[in-house]
């Protein structure tokens, strides 16, 4: 493997921590973003997606860098995680879903299994054939189309018909009274077009959510929770790969790389719970459609 300088372990790590919770897909920009620089830099990613092996230390950089931002994730939530799998395990005991939040915690279980066992599938042929500039620009497109669609939709969800003591019962009581463990299925499953370069998992999930009738604050933190163990997951799966003797050039900068994007993780979570409140999707919408056109034209 080419090896992977600090500055690009920095930068590229500093656009995963923004991206992978933007709704912008950082998948698609760890494979534009050298693409546009060029050189050595375009290199990791020809590298990476040509390769028809099942490992890649620079795949293995990129789940290192999903790692940190679901660490920032879970740090953020920390609260709500305590209390949704303590009650996981209550309703595993008397066998009853009886709360909001035991309602949570199964809406968060169904979500994720269909997604685990479809990126399992899915995950090592989606990469191989789209991880490719071209691919991502395309798909960045479509990405930006659909966060149109998601913003239309949020314009139609019901308001609250009452008031709560704070965002977090609201959010919990809010998608446990309007999501179903079917549609939580759906929603998880819509995580799995995350694989395809360009698609955001967070933007996809939360215009799922706006179809089941969230508002856009509840959509994005039922995305945010969603996104946690499947993040976590992958790593397993594929961090591993970063104690092979090829990718021992490479540990520096990853380490670096990774506190990077968990410091941009975040920041990106403290501004996107706040700006949800108020503002819409379609910056990023915009922003999607015209860098992939333009990365279209570029890479056509």
């Amino acid at each position: 493997m080419t090896d992977l300088t600090y500055l690009q372990a920095v930068v590229i790590g500093a656009t995963q921590g923004i991206t992978e919770l933007f709704p912008i897909s950082s998948l698609g920009h760890a494979v534009l973003l050298p693409a546009w620089i060029g050189g050595s830099w375009n290199h990791l990613v020809t590298e990476n997606s040509t390769s028809n092996s099942g490992g890649s230390p620079y795949l293995a950089f990129i789940v290192a860098l999903h790692c940190a931002t679901a660490f920032a994730l879970l740090l953020w939530y920390w609260r709500v995680w305590v209390k949704v799998i303590g009650a996981f395990f209550v309703t595993l005991r008397t066998r009853k879903i009886e709360t909001p939040t035991q309602r949570l915690a199964w809406l968060v279980v169904t979500a994720t299994i269909p997604t685990g066992i479809l990126g399992l599938i899915l995950e090592h042929p989606l990469r191989t054939l789209f991880a490719k500039p071209l691919a991502a620009a395309i798909f960045l497109t479509i990405n930006g189309f659909i966060l149109f669609a998601g913003e239309r939709l949020s314009r139609r969800a019901p308001v609250p018909d009452q008031p709560y003591a704070d965002r977090q019962t609201e959010t919990e009581a809010i998608v446990t009274n309007r999501v179903t463990l079917p549609q939580a299925a759906a929603i998880g499953t819509s995580q799995t077009l995350a694989l395809l370069a360009g698609i955001s998992r967070s933007g996809i999930t939360m215009v799922a959510g706006l179809f089941r009738g969230l508002d856009r604050e509840s959509a994005v933190n039922f995305s945010f929770l969603l996104a946690t163990p499947i993040i976590f997951a992958a790593g397993v799966l594929k961090v591993p790969e970063l104690g092979h003797p090829d990718a021992a050039s490479i540990r520096g900068p990853v380490i670096a790389g990774a506190v990077v994007a968990f410091i941009c993780a975040l920041l990106s979570i403290r501004f996107l719970t706040k700006y949800f409140e108020r503002r819409s999707l379609y910056p990023f919408a915009v922003y999607c459609v015209v860098a992939g056109v333009a990365s279209i034209i570029a890479f056509a």
